[in-house]
């Protein structure tokens, strides 16, 4: 379980809830089979929503400060009010967050979670890949983030599964964003373009070329009524 922890140090960025998709498009459905919808009950018994990713039959990877009380986790859906027979309800057995994380500053903000039952891979439902240690994305590369959050800042949460195309950033243009580590995160988005994951989309992956490289936490929560800064990613 270190090993993984390890291998996904470089994995997902922080500050949303389940983070909201701006400037994107309706994903075709399943098309994003891997990902999942959480709903967490919290320790003061408030519900939320996160989103996640399918890593193994047994296993979903999330941010960490999307732990709750109780998660249930849906796999297989696109329209999150109309439930279909592609849908998986399976409630977590067990929350294992990063050893090292720190709630305040995000850093290490990673969390898996076991399944009380394995899933039924099918085309609405499949594992995603996870990269190598040898894997490297260059600055400029065009990644994928999908989720059902919010579509604006002042918008509802999206019923069906949306997603955006973000650009890995130069670590040197994030250096001026709060609690950015070089070492443990990277930027994706533009500062200048309203295209962005948002609230209620933490927890989900940034996705190159069929593997989850990141998972989505914001770098910081916006000002009322504007666009968040770019995401910095985070394990």
């Amino acid at each position: 379980m270190q090993a993984l922890f390890l291998l996904l140090a470089f994995l997902l960025p922080p500050e949303a809830g389940a983070e909201e998709i701006i400037g994107g498009v309706e994903s075709k459905p399943h098309s994003h089979p891997y990902m999942a919808h959480l709903e967490t009950v919290t320790h003061r018994c408030y519900g939320t929503s996160c989103g996640g990713f399918l890593i193994s039959q047994d296993f979903v990877m999330t941010a960490a400060h999307c732990k709750g009380r109780k998660i249930t986790v849906i796999l297989g859906a696109h329209n999150m009010k109309r439930e279909k027979s592609t849908w998986q309800k399976i409630e977590v057995s067990k929350q294992i967050s990063h050893p090292k994380y720190i709630s305040i500053t995000r850093f290490n903000d990673i969390m898996l979670m076991k399944l009380k039952m394995r899933t039924r891979w099918t085309h609405a439902m499949k594992p995603i890949y996870l990269p190598t240690w040898s894997t490297f994305i260059p600055p400029g590369t065009v990644c994928t983030v999908a989720g059902w959050g919010r579509t604006g800042v002042r918008e509802p949460a999206s019923d069906t599964l949306r997603e955006v195309q973000l650009r890995l950033m130069d670590a040197s243009t994030c250096r001026s964003y709060l609690f950015y580590n070089s070492n443990l995160q990277i930027c994706v988005g533009d500062p200048r373009k309203t295209k962005s994951a948002y609230e209620e989309d933490s927890g989900g992956p940034l996705v190159y070329a069929g593997v989850a490289y990141e998972h989505i936490v914001m770098e910081a929560w916006p000002a009322c009524g504007r666009i968040p800064k770019p995401e910095a990613s985070l394990g």
